[in-house]
């Protein structure tokens, strides 16, 4: 979609223009279903929140500044629209030690050959707080201390749940490579075939799709 042409469909959502509305929400479904899947734990939920995201869009659009890339602001409203959906209805189990939690590391456990399906499913596995945690830091690329001001913790816990995740998710990735018979991981070795590898990698399996320019 050309910017002309965005710019158009804006300039009729923002006069409350059903086909306009009908024409912006078609062209940023995939985008937007995108961000939301990742924060919600099934397709049905995060239908759901988008389309209170969608919402949002429609009733604050007159306040998009079109000298910015309107997906970076249709991106964060879905990002904050899955956050408070899970503030509002779900119990997010923040409860791990703080100071256990200040030691440790940023590097992220990910298969090198797992694909966006894969991890997508993966993430939606993981508990409500671990999720979003792990999406805020290893895919928005925001700081602890950042996501501890948005969920109301310490920058602590923020650092427990993301080690938590890649806990969970190593487990998965090594669950999913043992099932398949391709896991070279040995019960009488210290190995695993996960690497560590930079977070800018865990990020490029989700952006590549699309999630984010």
């Amino acid at each position: 979609m050309g910017e002309e042409e965005l710019h158009q469909l804006i300039r009729g959502c923002i006069k409350q223009d059903r086909k306009c509305q009908k024409m912006l929400y078609k062209a940023f479904y995939g985008f937007s279903m995108g961000i939301c899947l990742r924060y919600a734990g099934n397709r049905d939920e995060a239908a759901e929140v988008m389309n209170q995201g969608f919402f949002k869009v429609f009733t604050h659009i007159e306040s998009y500044d079109i000298s910015r890339p309107f997906k970076a602001w249709l991106g964060k409203i879905m990002m904050n629209v899955s956050i408070d959906f899970y503030r509002a209805n779900l119990k997010m189990a923040y409860t791990e030690d703080l100071d256990s939690a200040e030691h440790l590391s940023d590097g992220d456990m990910v298969d090198r050959n797992l694909n966006y399906e894969d991890l997508l499913k993966m993430v939606q596995q993981l508990p409500q707080a671990y999720r979003t945690v792990f999406n805020l830091y290893a895919i928005e690329g925001y700081s602890h201390e950042e996501i501890g001001a948005m969920l109301n913790i310490h920058a602590g816990t923020s650092k427990s749940n993301l080690h938590k995740a890649r806990q969970k998710l190593k487990q998965m990735i090594l669950k999913s490579e043992s099932s398949a018979g391709n896991t070279k991981y040995n019960d009488g070795m210290n190995y695993s075939p996960i690497v560590a590898i930079n977070t800018i990698d865990v990020r490029g399996v989700f952006l590549n799709k699309g999630f984010r320019e």
